[in-house]
């Protein structure tokens, strides 16, 4: 199988609209050929194609800033010559001097098919620069490693953010050049918007679900470190709206549904199972221990539990890892009620309300863990709707 920059610079015919335009490149670590070339290589060496610019999301072009809300300035690239800005510095939306730098823009980002996952949020603002400047967008498409399941709530309305680009679920189960298509007709955008598709993804074929046997795994961000993260994502995010760690500072960053000096992991997971086994299918989940070297918990021995959404463990169709990861806190705080869970400080540069909430695009799951009297069912009622309409509204815009 092809990805998006695999068939663009194979087929001339496809780079044909390029020839006597000035073209710029969004690209981050995985931003590669299947030939592990990266796409800004790639694309300066190909005949047909002007780069005059690129451009890096969030945690850099270079992939090397390791946290959240930790910014990277423009430059100069060293080996090409050209302008490199930056979409996560002074600035998240692209300025008109940043669009005046091209006419057509390759966006070329591996994604991992979550709402928070802020490249999407990157795609939507360029889209909206474009629109109405005749500057043409085209999407590389890559796979989305978590497959075609939708998971999760809705953003409510006024819950926009740069981790909510629109009212689609947690869990989307989209390309990212399928998500640009619903971008487009969703805010009623005018601009030339292409797709250069994969040839031969299957979503929904074994063993990858999504992601093909074929590719070796490239963390697009210095904390998306494998497959099994990618999986557990749409959930293990969450914790970053928690005060327990979801182990940045180790090697296995958000593949934990948490870790905490003062949780008992044994305790917590006995609560799991009692309370809603149903959302603990299609994976293994076994007690960890761990002491990470920054961010919460820094020094100190963590008690935790590990998710393996891989190998035997790993069922596609049963695997909810948003349910999963509010199941985790719902144990935590039916076993300690007055813990305090949810982190109090600016998420994504929301000021104004909690983070767990920005995460979510509204206050409904906390709520729900909260809620000493709620139970499984009450916040299924809440998800499936939600679930069940996405699953309708994204139908027209699947490429594959």
């Amino acid at each position: 199988m092809k990805f998006g920059i695999d068939r663009l610079l194979a087929d001339p015919a496809l780079r044909a609209p390029l020839e006597g335009k000035r073209v710029a490149l969004v690209a981050h670590p995985a931003s590669v050929t299947e030939g592990l070339v990266h796409s800004i290589d790639a694309l300066a060496a190909c005949p047909g194609i002007t780069l005059s610019s690129a451009f890096g999301p969030q945690h850099g072009l270079k992939g090397d800033k390791q946290d959240n809300m930790v910014e990277t300035a423009d430059e100069l690239d060293p080996v090409h010559g050209i302008p490199v800005f930056s979409l996560y510095g002074e600035v998240r939306r692209p300025t008109a001097r940043m669009m005046d730098s091209a006419d057509v823009f390759l966006f070329d980002l591996q994604d991992l098919g979550c709402r928070i996952y802020t490249f999407v949020t990157t795609l939507l603002y360029l889209l909206e620069a474009a629109s109405g400047t005749g500057k043409a967008v085209w999407v590389l498409d890559r796979p989305n490693p978590a497959g075609r399941p939708v998971e999760g709530t809705k953003l409510l309305p006024g819950w926009e953010s740069f981790v909510g680009a629109g009212p689609m679920p947690m869990r989307h189960g989209m390309t990212l050049g399928e998500m640009g298509h619903w971008f487009v007709e969703h805010f009623g955008l005018d601009v030339d918007y292409r797709v250069v598709a994969m040839e031969g993804w299957e979503p929904s074929a074994a063993p990858g679900f999504g992601w093909p046997e074929s590719r070796i795994w490239i963390n697009p961000s210095p904390n998306a470190a494998s497959l099994n993260m990618a999986r557990a994502y749409a959930g293990t995010v969450m914790i970053e709206g928690a005060t327990v760690s979801e182990g940045r500072g180790t090697t296995r960053p958000l593949e934990v549904l948490f870790g905490a000096p003062d949780v008992d992991a044994k305790a917590v997971l006995a609560e799991m199972r009692a309370f809603a086994p149903q959302w603990m299918e299609g994976c293994a989940i076994r007690e960890c221990w761990f002491e990470p070297t920054f961010h919460k918990h820094a020094g100190k021995l963590c008690n935790g539990l590990m998710i393996h959404a891989e190998g035997a463990f790993y069922d596609h169709a049963a695997f909810r890892p948003w349910r999963l990861q509010a199941l985790a806190f719902k144990a935590i705080r039916r076993l300690y009620p007055d813990y305090p869970l949810w982190r109090d400080f600016p998420y994504e540069y929301v000021f104004d309300k909690l983070a767990i909430d920005v995460i979510n695009g509204g206050p409904a799951l906390r709520e729900w863990v909260d809620d000493a009297g709620s139970v499984a069912s009450d916040l299924d009622a809440v998800a499936r709707p939600d679930e069940d309409s996405w699953v309708e509204e994204r139908r027209a815009f699947l490429l594959y």
